[in-house]
C-alpha cells in the first residue's frame, strides 16, 4: 500500500541506479477543456536543487505554483509544448496529449535518456526509454514539476485568449465546461479556438446547421 502523501525522488533514483543519467518527468494538462490546446511539460530536475513543496499542480494554490515555477526554471532543464485545437480535432485528445508530451521531451535543451510519464501509457512516438506512472504527479517530484509548468503555461494562455473572447470566462475556468462556459456557448456560439470534436461544441454546431 502506498502511504506517501507527497512526491519524492525515488523513481528518479531507481532509474539512475539502472544506469540512466538524465531522467525527465513528463505530464500534460488540458485534456478536459472544450477549447484551447493541450499542454505538456518535461522537466529534468537537478537532484542538488529540488524545490521544496513540489506536488500535483491541482493540489497547490496559484500563488504557490507561481513561486515553484520560478524555482523550477532557475535550476532545472525544462520544456513546455502544445498540441493545437486543430491537432486535437484531427487526432483525438488522447493522441494529441501524447503528441504534446513527445514535443516537450524532444524540446529539452539537454536530451533525456529516460522519461517518467504520468498516466498508464507511454506515448508510442517517444524515442527514449520511458515508464508510465499512474498518478505520477503525486508520486514523482519530476512529474510534479512538469505538471506545475504545464498548468501555469496553459492557464496563462487561456487568460490571454479570454481577452479576445471575454464572454466565456476562460480566465477563471481555463476552458473547462463550467455552467458559465456552457451557457456562453449557447448564447454566443463556437469560437475558432473551441474543440469541434468535443460533444458540447459539436452539438451546438449541429444545432446551427439545422
Amino acid at each position: 500500500m502506498n502511504t506517501k502523501t507527497s512526491p519524492d525522488y525515488s523513481f528518479e533514483a531507481a532509474a539512475h541506479a539502472r544506469g540512466f543519467v538524465s531522467v525527465a518527468g513528463v505530464d500534460e494538462v488540458g485534456r478536459g477543456p472544450l477549447c484551447g490546446p493541450v499542454t505538456a511539460a518535461a522537466v529534468i530536475l537537478d537532484p542538488a536543487h529540488i524545490p521544496e513543496g513540489l506536488n500535483d499542480s491541482k493540489k497547490l494554490s496559484a500563488k504557490r505554483r507561481a513561486g515553484l515555477v520560478e524555482a523550477i526554471k532557475a535550476h532545472a532543464i525544462w520544456c513546455v509544448a502544445h498540441a493545437s485545437v486543430e491537432e486535437i480535432d484531427a487526432l483525438n485528445i488522447y493522441h494529441a496529449s501524447h503528441l504534446a508530451m513527445v514535443r516537450a521531451v524532444e524540446g529539452l535543451s539537454q536530451q533525456a535518456d529516460h522519461a517518467l510519464v504520468d498516466g498508464n501509457r507511454v506515448p508510442k512516438d517517444l524515442r527514449i526509454s520511458a515508464e508510465p506512472i499512474v498518478k505520477g504527479d503525486g508520486r514523482s517530484v519530476s512529474i510534479a514539476a512538469a505538471s506545475i509548468l504545464a498548468k501555469e503555461e496553459r492557464d496563462a494562455l487561456m487568460v490571454s485568449l479570454a481577452q479576445q473572447y471575454p464572454q466565456y470566462g476562460w480566465e477563471q475556468n481555463a476552458g473547462y465546461p463550467t455552467a458559465q462556459h456552457l451557457a456562453a456557448l449557447q448564447e454566443f456560439g463556437v469560437t475558432p479556438v473551441h474543440r469541434k470534436s468535443f460533444k458540447p461544441v459539436h452539438n451546438i454546431l449541429c444545432q446551427v446547421k439545422i
